[in-house]
């Protein structure tokens, strides 16, 4: 008897599951949203409110019972606790050595031709203790390497991954964080892996179906609606709710559309509203596949390490693939690697030398539902899209941009940094000149040397 009932009941949360992962699906393939999505956000950010009421009042009481003493260092030490990371100093930028300093040739025919004689006038010597100011800056916080880390909370989103020290702070919040570990971990989790697991599956047979019809436009219509279905399903085992401004300037095919970057989820947000060519390195893993079978049905540009360092050779591709108007518009992240979302750094300039049309997308996450960055000398793949299934949710506003073409007269590395400072503006970001490389990488000895030169002109007559 008890057994019975134990099957009857399986049976029926079975049925439900099932019921509810098909209706899911379902609306996703049209692109629909029944509101609930949003309407659990709205719910979110009302915990949210709640949880940093009940940890200011906490904080309140704290305070009250320490001596007067105490309570001024304890205020102290709450500021700091909430503040950005990334504006921990503030900065005199005149005094901020940038790898875009340059020495033009009439700059080195003036040095020559004045003396070599040292200005002994006490301002040029006080500016000496500028640098030694900026040094000490960089020594604390450099402008580069904060961006590679996870981004501060203001509020407490109530996972310990943002924050660990405020889960035990009152019983109210205990409660919720429990609470929110179980529905996360119990409910989201299992649906987010099943609805990944169904798309994941539907894009690998999808794909290996179209790739064996002829290169025509049927084709490429089929494949342009089948590739926007499966990114859909994708997006809702993240739970993701996405805000897309001005498709009227949607990139249409044979052009570049260039963006910000933050994780490889950005190539799954913006595949829900168009259908995009890839470029990138050959990967391993999950990651593989997914190029193999994306290849499969629409043309794609991947190479191996030893062609990366060949920058004509994938100039070339770039070129021949754009020069087809019915290949989709080729989606690139000039960045070459994963920014926290709090900036935009260097762009390399490849992509700005093809001459095709190019058209800026900037990408914003909210950080308080979950943190889209992938530090993936931290976390691998594997980790982070298990992190990402087990966040709230993932927020995210993408804005199309006007296209862009290469003015008379401008280079390529202007081009880029044109463009650069628009998706900055426009997405809310800090525009830096600093290389993302440097996340891997030493500094150029040529930006040491220009440093040196520049520092080196303040003690020259003037």
């Amino acid at each position: 008897m008890v057994i019975s009932s134990v099957v009857e009941c399986i049976g029926v949360v079975l049925t439900l599951w099932i019921g509810l992962l098909i209706l899911i699906i379902i609306v996703a393939c049209f692109g629909k949203s029944l509101g609930i999505k949003e309407l659990y956000v709205q719910l979110m950010l009302k915990v949210f409110e709640f949880g940093k009421s009940n940890i200011e009042e906490a904080q309140r009481e704290k305070r009250l019972s320490l001596t007067e003493s105490e309570d001024e260092g304890y205020a102290e030490e709450n500021v700091n606790e909430n503040e950005e990371k990334n504006n921990l100093i503030s900065r005199d930028n005149a005094s901020i050595l940038l790898p875009e300093l340059t020495s033009t040739n009439k700059d080195k025919q003036d040095d020559k031709e004045q003396n070599e004689v040292i200005n002994f006038n006490i301002g040029t010597w006080l500016k000496v203790f500028d640098y030694s100011k900026t040094g000490i800056e960089a020594i604390i916080e450099d402008q580069v390497t904060s961006r590679f880390q996870a981004e501060e909370l203001k509020n407490w989103n109530l996972l310990t991954r943002t924050q660990s020290q405020y889960e035990f702070i009152s019983w109210k919040l205990t409660f919720l964080w429990i609470a929110g570990f179980f529905f996360r971990y119990c409910f989201l989790f299992p649906l987010r892996l099943s609805i990944f697991t169904i798309g994941f599956t539907w894009l690998l047979i999808s794909t290996t179906l179209i790739g064996k019809l002829p290169d025509n436009k049927f084709k490429r219509w089929l494949n342009f609606h089948i590739y926007v279905i499966t990114f859909r399903i994708l997006t809702r085992s993240l739970t993701a709710v996405i805000k897309i401004h001005n498709k009227q300037w949607r990139p249409p095919g044979g052009t570049i559309c260039v963006a910000n970057h933050t994780s490889p989820i950005d190539c799954i947000m913006l595949s829900t509203d168009n259908c995009y060519s890839l470029i990138g390195q050959r990967q391993g893993g999950i990651l593989g596949i997914l190029q193999r079978a994306l290849n499969r049905a629409s043309p794609h540009v991947w190479f191996e390490r030893s062609e990366a360092k060949d920058r004509h050779l994938v100039l070339e591709r770039l070129k021949n693939h754009t020069a087809n108007p019915n290949n989709p518009p080729m989606l690139i992240f000039p960045e070459g690697t994963c920014i926290n979302n709090t900036s935009v750094m260097q762009f390399k300039k490849g992509s700005f030398e093809v001459g095709c049309p190019i058209h800026p997308v900037a990408i914003k996450y909210d950080p308080r539902f979950g943190d889209a960055f992938w530090n993936s000398s931290k976390y691998g793949m594997g980790q982070y899209i298990i992190m990402m299934m087990t966040s709230w949710a993932l927020v995210c506003e993408i804005w199309y941009l006007p296209p862009t073409l290469q003015e008379k007269g401008e280079t390529s590395i202007e081009y880029a940094n044109r463009v650069k400072h628009i998706i900055a503006k426009q997405g809310g970001l800090v525009d830096l000149v600093w290389d993302g490389q440097l996340k891997r990488t030493k500094p150029k000895k040529e930006w040491k040397e220009r440093q040196q030169e520049q520092f080196s002109k303040l003690w020259k007559a003037e």
